[in-house]
């Protein structure tokens, strides 16, 4: 094993933490956030000096004059840059680079990322034709030539560095700082997948469709990636799988209150929560049993106690 031990090597102090969280993570967003605080001001200065937003999903920016496409571009910037700053500052402050922090050593598994991607794509895939067929009326085709270029292009440039930002710092930082102070490979795959919910509860969804039902989909999928993550030594499967998740919704599937608001092929009318949380349980069952027997993954793994290579020594 080499992802969670990789974390034990004394550069570990609470203050390096408050470094990467305060000035990495939050720090970055404010930073990324500019461009889209600059647009939205020049908008409303040139429509009468108000800014007019959707009641109904904050992160609706046609109100203020600005593109789907355009608005979906300045909304990923932050975690662009997020992603740019934490990565060197753990690099600098805890001396770990990008791949030690996926996977514990220095080579990346693209075969995993791929594995992750398609599996995951294949799975939204079944289960919205599915829907699609039985519930036909549900869906309305907007489909623009012109839009979904664009639209392609920005989700398939920047959405992966989104999701891999989100990932990089819950899956892999986070875990494997959880797993330094607990010593348990439990609590590294459950708080992150708590802290991953949580850090979602102000997107439109939770606002629709109550805080239980939306943070019962967040969650689960914080624990899968979490769990498919100390399982198979590194987070690629998790990287691939969230992206795949993010494009999709962002190119194929979009709603009043989906957090990307985007000129996707397919504009959903009516969401039901329950179904789509079940719907989400299956699928992540699905892909977590063919990802163990394709990887055979030990599960005993999970309760095996986290023994530091000093500690190791002395027993010997």
């Amino acid at each position: 094993m080499n992802f969670i031990e990789r974390g034990f090597d004394h550069q570990n102090q609470w203050w390096k933490y408050a470094i990467i969280l305060i000035v990495g993570v939050f720090g970055g967003q404010l930073l990324g956030s500019i461009p889209l605080v600059i647009v939205m001001m020049v908008n409303a200065a040139t429509s009468g000096g108000a800014m007019i937003f959707n009641p109904e999903n904050m992160a609706d920016f046609t109100m203020l004059g600005i593109s789907k496409n355009v608005g979906l571009l300045l909304m990923l910037l932050p975690s662009v840059v997020t992603l740019i700053i934490t990565v060197w500052l753990i690099n600098v402050v805890h001396k770990r680079t990008f791949n030690e922090t996926v996977n514990g050593t220095n080579r990346l598994r693209f075969g995993r990322i791929r594995d992750g991607f398609g599996v995951w794509i294949v799975l939204m895939s079944i289960y919205s034709i599915g829907d699609y067929a039985i519930n036909p009326e549900n869906f309305v085709l907007q489909f623009d030539l012109t839009k979904f270029i664009l639209l392609l292009f920005i989700s398939l440039l920047l959405i992966p560095l989104q999701t891999t930002c989100e990932e990089i710092i819950l899956r892999g930082y986070l875990t494997q700082g959880i797993a330094i102070f607990t010593r348990s490979r439990l609590l590294a795959i459950i708080l992150p997948g708590i802290i991953f919910g949580l850090l979602h509860s102000s997107n439109p969804e939770v606002k629709e469709y109550g805080f239980a039902l939306a943070m019962t989909q967040y969650i689960t999928f914080g624990l899968l990636f979490g769990l498919v993550s100390v399982l198979d030594d590194g987070i690629e499967i998790a990287i691939g799988m969230h992206a795949a998740n993010n494009i999709f919704l962002s190119l194929f599937l979009t709603y009043k209150s989906s957090i990307f608001q985007t000129d996707a092929v397919f504009e959903q009318l009516n969401l039901n929560p329950i179904k789509d949380a079940v719907s989400l349980i299956v699928m992540g069952i699905i892909a977590f049993i063919y990802f163990a027997y394709k990887y055979k993954w030990n599960f005993g793994i999970l309760t095996k106690k986290i023994i530091i290579e000093q500690e190791l020594n002395n027993q010997l």
